[in-house]
């Protein structure tokens, strides 16, 4: 190639050495965070990321949960073939939201793919990247695969109105996606949340008969974390209340409210202010004051 001459040829050369650098320093992007870990019995789960999902390898086939996105959804689904030769069956989704339902296509060839009714007429609407459910409920199913059981429940609206709790009786597991966090807050500013139908579905779910917790995100827990995080929602909730009662304002109530108790949980830092403006709006929305 000819090199440049002539009154603009510092100009491009000064300028062609000054992108190269940009480029040749751009970082490459880091490869996902992807494992599979036993919780108990036959179930395992499926970390992409900060993402997490749960499959349950039977006789008969695989039943799994959410994909989370098409590229995570392909390395699982040769995992599971590799480690457990097993098609999936059934792909059931926790709820509408794409961070997590993403990829669903991937399995369409083997798989049903079962969601609330809430949940496909979102999905549809909002045309989430993924395969559509074929099959929906209302309030409670049951899927039966080579000898195993597994319960579905709609638990009333949360973190969406479509959100579910798929329980596991048999490893006394129960799989429940971004309205039951543990030890960690609530995401952001509640985005697509119901109140105080929240706390009502988690009181739901303390009904339930399991020991161990599967979140979306985050570490497993317990029954006593759905505890915890249910009274959390609850005085957050009351702290928010009383600074609108008072008459003050929202940057009152992100100065004032401090929550210490679960300054130890995750994203404390981060989301408490989120949360307690989401909650403003939920309040400023039902609360009636004085003229």
């Amino acid at each position: 190639m000819a090199r440049p001459t002539g009154p603009f040829a510092a100009i491009l050369l000064l300028s062609a050495s000054m992108l190269a650098p940009a480029a040749a320093q751009a970082p490459a992007p880091a490869a996902p965070t992807r494992a599979i870990t036993q919780i108990t019995g036959d179930l395992y789960r499926f970390q992409n990321n900060f993402h997490y999902s749960v499959f349950y390898v039977t006789p008969e086939g695989v039943i799994a949960t959410d994909p989370i996105n098409a590229d995570a959804a392909r390395w699982l689904k040769d995992e599971i073939a590799k480690r457990f030769n097993r098609p999936v069956r059934y792909l059931v989704y926790s709820h509408d939201h794409a961070d997590h339902i993403s990829g669903g296509e991937v399995f369409a060839d083997t798989a049903v793919v079962v969601a609330h009714e809430n949940a496909r007429r979102t999905i549809i609407a909002e045309r989430r990247p993924t395969a559509v459910p074929a099959v929906t409920f209302t309030d409670r199913m049951t899927l039966v695969l080579g000898g195993r059981t597994v319960e579905l429940s709609y638990v009333g609206r949360n973190h969406s109105d479509n959100s579910i709790v798929i329980r596991f009786p048999a490893e006394r597991v129960a799989f429940a996606v971004d309205f039951i966090p543990v030890k960690s807050l609530a995401f952001r500013a509640l985005p697509d949340s119901y109140w105080p139908d929240w706390i009502d579905s988690i009181r739901r779910v303390e009904q339930m008969d399991f020991d161990i917790l599967a979140p979306g995100r985050g570490p497993l827990g317990s029954k006593a974390d759905a505890v915890a995080s249910r009274e959390y929602l609850s005085d957050l909730w009351t702290e928010v209340v009383a600074v609108a009662r008072a008459g003050r304002t929202l940057d009152d109530a992100k100065q004032s409210i401090k929550l210490a108790k679960y300054q130890g949980w995750g994203q404390y830092e981060q989301f408490l202010p989120l949360n307690i403006e989401g909650m403003w709006r939920h309040v400023a929305n039902q609360r009636v004051p004085n003229p």
